[in-house]
């Protein structure tokens, strides 16, 4: 059967998806970029559902640090909130320098330190089997939440208890759902990487 036959192919303890793909400097170069559009396209979508409409934004977040790793993970995001300093990358097609600084600049903060965690917990075997991904998500997803609700409560000037819920309590069901998704295809992509391997 066929074989991986680089040496970036070689499965250890730190290795993630990316670490599968032959090259160095212009592969992680690339990479980095296709992440950061990856999330962009991925923030255009929109599920209905209730209480509030899902976006794909934050699965996005955790499949680019899983896939990545820690540090090309957190330098696709960052080339994610740069972008949308001057493209419409955020989710609904929003952009500009004044999203950092309005009410939902916590979460683009979140979204680089998500997946600098959810990263190295890959980087750790996390993404390797179902109920580590999906708990590796969840973590990561609270993560985008901490500095998402206090920026909003501090922007807006809601009460921490209207700011815990619009900013929180209603994106529980699709957080749940998307660490679903992302604890199911890590593993699977893992399991095909085994089988082509073999």
């Amino acid at each position: 059967m066929s074989t991986l036959t680089s040496p970036a192919a070689t499965v250890g303890p730190r290795t993630v998806l990316a670490d599968l793909v032959p090259g160095t400097r212009v592969r992680d170069g690339v990479l980095i970029t296709f992440g950061a559009l990856f999330t962009g396209l991925m923030a255009q979508i929109t599920i209905p559902m209730t209480p509030v409409p899902m976006t794909g934004q934050t699965l996005a977040v955790g499949l680019v640090g899983a896939t990545l790793g820690m540090r090309r993970g957190t330098a696709s995001m960052l080339l994610y909130v740069l972008l949308g300093f001057a493209l419409p990358v955020y989710a609904d097609g929003g952009s500009g320098v004044e999203t950092l600084w309005g009410a939902s600049g916590g979460y683009l903060l979140g979204f680089v330190l998500a997946t600098a965690l959810i990263g190295r917990l890959a980087e750790a075997g996390a993404d390797k089997k179902v109920h580590l991904a999906f708990a590796a998500f969840v973590l990561a997803q609270l993560l985008v939440f901490v500095p998402g609700v206090v920026v909003l409560q501090a922007v807006t000037d809601m009460s921490w208890g209207d700011a815990i819920h619009h900013g929180f309590t209603v994106f529980i069901v699709g957080g749940l759902v998307k660490a679903a998704v992302g604890g199911a295809l890590l593993p699977a992509a893992w399991k095909a990487v085994r089988r082509y391997e073999g």
